[in-house]
This record gives structure tokens, C-alpha cells and sequence, in this order.
């Protein structure tokens, strides 16, 4: 009795379960499961080869179902199906507008396939002309466009039938920050007020950090799920990052010397460090002379946690 009196928590507008996908010998998705509730946005994140975009086209139906499920508000669906489709809009990698249509002909096609009614789809192409910052531009055709133009085109398309779940592939490449700032607030203002669910992909930081929570993608595991401040917390302290001549011989210097434990790319080092602006003194101190050429102390970012997480630099391809 009790327990019928009890309100039920919702199902989460998407779930996965347990997907995995092969291509021949290869291992592109190892059992990924998470779930996104309505007015969240969760990033996949990691480098190219990661399995994000395979994720996405298995989503989408692009590439059949292999291992496991998916659930839709509770209700498990072959993505193929049309009811899945319906409920879903999608922001390619790659453009798929039609550059001969102008602006304001590609969105009302684009209502039209999803057969939101005659009398609504233009004032929908005129509303979503504004969200985009296009309305002056709405009958020229687009191939006259630039490429964040168009990149916002794009956006706006998917939202056109007002789908449940947005799934975009590196949604915001092209823009330059007013844009991308402009874009993500009316994003956000979209899962407030209607409860738009957001799947993202993206190898960029600073779009991660538009998300409420961040799948980490490596090799097509993944490997944490957690919020961008989370995800930043992995890192203890500060990030001192040296550069200098002889890194290898350097490291060894300060692994020695003061108990920390460098990491290297081509050009610097660098290691995490609980008080990082009372240490760069010393450091300097027991540098031989003339072999550093710069130090920094910095916050650590999403890309330093990534890298924690998995152990790869989040910009290198897989």
C-alpha cells in the first residue's frame, strides 16, 4: 500500500544498455550504458577514434543494432523504427543541407519530412530563423552562406518538428565564440522550457563544459561518467607546466627532488602540484642554468582531466 502511494520517478528519456558494435575485428563500442533524463545534455567526449560517432550512427539507425538495448521513456525500440525517428533530431558531422534551397526552404523541407502540419511550418522556419540569427537571410539561398551560417542552419533544422532528443555530432565546429555562446544559451533555454534531452559528441573542452554530465569515451569503452566539475576535480591541485631543454633528463630531476611525477609531450612537462605557487620558486632554484624556457601555474581544465581519466590527451587521434 505504501509503496503504491509513493509518486514513481520517471523514466529517463534515454537509456542504453549494454551497446556494443564491431566492425569485422575491430571494436568500435565496448557495452556503453548510460541514461539521460528530460532537460539534461550529456557529452560523449573524447579524441577521434573513440567511438562517439559510431555511437551516434547506431542512435540514429545509420548502422544496425548489434548488442544491446535502447529505451525510449521507458519503452525499448530498434532505432530504425519510425516512432524513434520521430521522436528524435539530429546535427550531422558532415553538412546535409541542400545548398541550392535558401535558408528559410531547407527548414521548411525539413518540417515537411516530419509532417508538422502546413499551417505551422513556416511560422516554425520563421522562429527557428531568429534562434539562428538568420532571418535576414532567410531567402537567399544557402550555398552563399558561410560555414558557421550554415553550421547554425544545421542546428536549427533538427529542432524543427520540436523532437524529444537532440543528438548532434561536433554541433558547433565553424562558429566563432558570439555564435557558440548565442547558440548554447538558446540550447539551454530549450531544455528548460520544453525539456529538450541533449546527446553530444565533441573532442572540445569548452563545448564539454556546456553539458550537465560527460561520458568518457576511450577506445569504445567508457570509462567515467561524472560532471564537468567532477571531471576537473580528478585532478588534485594546481598543473605546473615547465618548458625546457632535456626533458627527460629534467623529469628525473624533479621526480627526485620533489616527489611528483611529470608528464611529457614534445615541447614540456608538466605534473599536478597541492600548492603549486609556493613550489615554482624552488623549482627554479634546482634548474640547471640556462635550460628553462618557461613555467606556468594553471587550473586544471576538462582536457586535464580527460587525460587523468584515460591517460591519452583528449586532442590526439586514437
Amino acid at each position: 500500500m505504501i509503496a503504491a502511494l509513493m509518486p514513481q520517478r520517471p523514466s529517463p528519456r534515454l537509456e542504453v544498455r549494454g551497446l556494443s558494435f564491431r566492425y569485422g575485428d575491430h571494436q568500435a563500442l565496448r557495452a556503453v550504458s548510460f541514461a539521460v533524463g528530460r532537460g539534461e545534455c550529456l557529452g560523449l567526449l573524447g579524441p577521434n577514434g573513440a567511438g562517439k560517432t559510431t555511437l551516434l550512427q547506431v542512435l540514429t539507425g545509420m548502422v544496425g543494432l548489434q548488442e544491446g538495448e535502447i529505451l525510449l521513456e521507458g519503452e525499448r525500440l530498434r532505432p530504425a523504427q519510425g516512432q524513434f525517428r520521430a521522436a528524435l533530431g539530429v546535427v550531422f558531422q558532415r553538412p546535409s543541407l541542400d545548398g541550392k534551397l535558401t535558408a528559410r526552404e531547407n527548414l521548411e523541407l525539413g518540417a515537411e519530412l516530419f509532417a508538422v502540419p502546413r499551417a505551422e511550418r513556416r511560422r516554425r522556419a520563421q522562429e527557428l530563423l531568429s534562434f539562428s540569427d538568420l532571418a535576414e537571410r532567410a531567402d537567399e539561398r544557402i550555398e552563399r552562406f558561410s560555414e558557421g551560417m550554415k553550421r547554425r542552419l544545421e542546428i536549427a533544422r533538427a529542432l524543427v518538428h520540436r523532437p524529444k532528443l537532440l543528438l548532434m555530432d561536433e554541433p558547433t565546429q565553424g562558429l566563432d565564440e558570439g555564435a557558440f555562446q548565442r547558440v548554447w544559451a538558446r540550447l539551454h533555454g530549450l531544455k528548460r522550457s520544453e525539456g529538450l534531452a541533449i546527446v553530444l559528441a565533441t573532442h572540445r573542452a569548452d563545448e564539454a563544459d556546456q553539458c550537465d554530465r560527460l561520458a568518457i569515451l576511450h577506445h569504445g569503452e567508457m570509462l567515467a561518467l561524472e560532471t564537468p566539475d567532477a571531471l576537473r576535480s580528478r585532478v588534485g591541485g594546481d598543473l605546473v607546466v615547465v618548458e625546457a631543454s632535456r626533458l627527460e633528463e629534467l623529469a628525473g630531476i624533479l621526480s627526485e627532488r620533489f616527489a611528483v611525477a611529470p608528464q611529457l609531450d614534445a615541447r614540456s612537462l608538466w605534473f599536478e602540484a597541492p600548492r603549486a605557487h609556493e613550489l615554482v620558486p624552488r623549482l627554479v632554484e634546482v634548474l640547471p642554468a640556462g635550460r628553462l624556457r618557461s613555467i606556468a601555474v594553471r587550473r586544471p581544465t576538462l582536457a586535464d582531466g580527460f587525460l587523468k581519466v584515460t591517460g591519452a590527451a583528449l586532442e590526439q587521434s586514437s
